[in-house]
Formats: structure tokens, C-alpha cells, sequence
């Protein structure tokens, strides 16, 4: 089956590999900047038909772009990610692209600008792309806001969905916790706060109260945690306030408990007489459940023995990405196949250069073993 053909042909890339790295990082591609992202897109799309033998799909949602490269049909593999980053236009100026060893550092070059490079060297590893589809997006640092529906179709029917977000220390992700985002309002009546606050009802004192009932929805055994962000309220130093709201971070591991908290907060009721909630939001995306990644993982370890990588771990994580939304459809999904690196969203994130080879070799030899094709010779 060419296991050790393919790991030395993946390392063979490795300088393009880096080379195209250092110009993914260098074009920048902040979440709220339309045209960064398009700039952003129009090299992704380049790289991505260099190694696909065609060009994307370039589809627009409220102005964004996301990329779409079709696969054959009914029971594709789809490969899901995105380009967007968290970092604001003009990081690059203070924070360039930087290789130390073989540690690249740079904004957005673990998440997940290294994944996206080490899943075009997978495709270039294939004896064929037929059968692989592969949808990058631009807004999933926002909640995929614009690109949830198109996700969401383009997975329907797909065997597989293989995700190169970043990985944990090293281990894939075979389990995210799910997510809920809400806000919650409070009105109250504004009075003099010197004169006569008795005549108004303080949506502060109220929120507060609120804040602390949201925060008692949490349950540590089940690993559920209800998160009062956000903060605000009043107008003025000698006002009682008569507007504040609190912003609300859910994470669950399963659905059970998503909906549990979200019934709880839609039930919520005024402490104060004449005060006046009202909640904005909802469950974002449920969790990506162990049972949808057990197959694609067993398969992973496999191909990593065979590929003599070592053992190969899995992880159970907090955040949310894209993949919660295929496994959301009962797809099965496989995360984490990204980078090797660490600090995401942070200052001094990094990619390990020397594990992008391997990487993108273990991310071939999956794609072949679901599609059945075997290994390539490379192109």
C-alpha cells in the first residue's frame, strides 16, 4: 500500500510546504475585513487548484467568500476548513511570519493557515482527487454565521468529513463540546438616583441577580459550564438605570444538556417588580459526540501505525468548530488534522514545521483508505 513511499513523497514537499505557508500567513485574513479575506481567497484558491487539478466553486454570502471544490457525488469525503483568522489587519506589521528552527510563528499560522497547507500536500499525495471535496470558508472564527447553511449542504450524503483544524498537542480531536451563545436584557425605569430612586426599579441590581442564576445553570460533573461574559448597564452616574444585559457562554457535551440550559435561561423570570427580561440567542452549534469520530480515529491510528508515526492520540476539547455542524447531521467527522503547534488565538501561536510532512501524509493515507483508492505516486 506504499505507506513508506507516501511519508517520504510528504517530505519531499516540505519545502513548498513551508514556502506556502510563509505566503498564506503573509496574506492577511481577519475575520471582519472583506477585503483582506477576498485577497486571502484568491491565493487559497490558487494553491488549492494547483493541488486539485481545478479551480473552487468562489461562492459569496453577505459579502464574504467561501471556496468550494465539488466532489464527484453521494459519498464523498469532504475536507472542511477555513482561512479566516482572529487577527486584525496590520498584526503582520508587529508580529511577521518568522521560522525559529522548526517552529513557524505568525498570525493565524496554526489557526489554521498550516492545516490548510498540509491539506493541499495530502491532495498532491493522491493518485486522484475524485471522490474528495473540499469547502474552505471565511467566517468560521465568527460562528459561521454566512457559511452554516452551505456547510451544512455540502455534507449532507458525504461518508466522511475530515476537519485540519489544529491539533491538540498533537492529538486529533475526537470530541468538541457544543455551544450556545445568548443575550440576555434587561429593561427596568430610570429615576433620580439622588432625588427619588425609589421610583425606578435599577435593571443593574436586576441583571445582577440574573447574572448569578445563570452562572448556578452550570454542572461541573457533567462538564457543563454557563458563563456570564459581557456586562453592561446604565447611562449615567446619578440615573437609575433603566437598561443593562449580560452576554452568556454555554459549553455542553452533549445535546441533553445543551437544551437543559437552554430551556432554563428561556424560563427565567424578574426578581424585581416592574423589571423585564428578554433573551436573545440560542444553542449555536451541538456537540461533536465521540460516537461520530470513533470510526474515522480507529481508522487514523491505523494509518498512523502503518505510516510508523507512533501512536497517535485523541482528544476531547472545549472549543467549537465547523465539524460540530457535520457531526450536528449525524456525518461522521474527524477532527484535529491539522497543525502541530500550540497558543491558538494567542500571542506566539506556532506551527511545527517538522510534523507538517507527516501530517499531511496521514491525512492522505485517510482519504485513501475511505475512499478505497489506495495510495498515490504523487503529483
Amino acid at each position: 500500500m506504499r505507506r513508506a513511499s507516501l511519508l517520504a513523497e510528504a517530505a519531499a514537499h516540505a519545502p513548498r510546504m513551508r514556502a506556502e505557508l510563509a505566503a498564506l500567513v503573509e496574506r492577511e485574513s481577519y475575520s471582519s475585513d472583506l477585503p483582506a479575506l477576498h485577497s486571502c481567497a484568491d491565493l487559497v484558491a490558487e494553491l488549492g487548484t494547483q493541488a486539485m487539478g481545478s479551480p473552487p466553486r468562489r461562492l459569496e454570502s453577505a459579502g464574504r467568500p467561501h471556496l468550494l471544490w465539488p466532489g464527484s457525488g453521494t459519498g464523498d469525503v469532504l475536507v472542511l476548513g477555513h482561512f479566516d483568522t482572529v487577527w486584525p489587519t496590520g498584526t503582520l506589521a508587529r508580529w511577521p511570519f518568522e521560522v525559529d528552527g522548526e517552529l513557524a510563528t505568525g498570525p493565524g499560522v496554526f489557526d489554521m493557515k498550516a492545516g490548510i497547507v498540509q491539506l493541499f500536500a495530502a491532495l498532491r499525495l493522491l493518485p486522484s482527487t475524485e471522490g474528495v471535496a473540499v469547502l474552505l470558508t471565511s467566517d468560521e472564527e465568527l460562528g459561521s454565521p454566512s457559511s452554516r447553511a452551505l456547510i451544512e449542504d455540502t455534507a449532507r450524503g458525504c461518508r466522511a468529513v475530515l476537519v485540519p483544524e489544529p491539533s491538540a498537542d498533537g492529538a486529533l480531536k475526537t470530541a468538541r463540546k457544543g455551544i450556545g451563545t445568548y443575550r440576555l436584557d434587561v429593561g427596568g425605569r430610570a429615576a433620580h438616583a439622588g432625588l427619588e430612586p425609589h421610583k425606578g426599579v435599577n435593571a443593574t441590581v436586576e441583571v445582577a441577580r440574573q447574572v448569578l442564576r445563570i452562572a448556578a445553570l452550570g454542572d461541573c460533573a457533567e462538564g457543563t459550564s454557563v458563563t456570564p461574559t459581557v456586562l453592561s448597564g446604565g447611562s449615567s452616574m446619578n440615573t437609575v438605570p433603566e437598561h443593562a444585559s449580560v452576554r452568556v457562554d454555554v459549553r455542553a457535551w452533549s445535546a441533553a444538556e445543551l437544551e437543559r440550559v437552554d430551556a432554563a435561561l428561556r424560563a427565567l423570570e424578574p426578581v424585581a417588580a416592574g423589571a423585564r427580561l428578554e433573551l436573545d440567542g440560542g444553542i449555536n452549534r451541538y456537540a461533536l459526540e465521540s460516537a461520530y469520530s470513533a470510526h474515522l480515529f480507529a481508522s487514523a491510528v491505523r494509518e498512523a501505525r502503518a505510516l510508523g508515526l507512533g501512536p497517535l492520540r485523541g482528544a476531547a476539547v472545549g472549543g467549537g468548530s465547523d465539524g460540530n455542524l457535520t457531526a450536528g447531521l449525524g456525518v461522521p467527522t474527524l477532527d484535529g488534522l491539522g497543525a502541530v503547534g500550540d497558543h491558538a488565538h494567542a500571542p506566539g501561536e506556532y506551527a511545527d514545521l517538522s510534523a507538517m510532512p507527516q501530517r499531511a501524509a496521514l491525512l492522505a493515507a485517510l482519504i485513501g483508505r475511505l475512499l478505497g483508492t489506495g495510495r498515490g505516486t504523487g503529483r
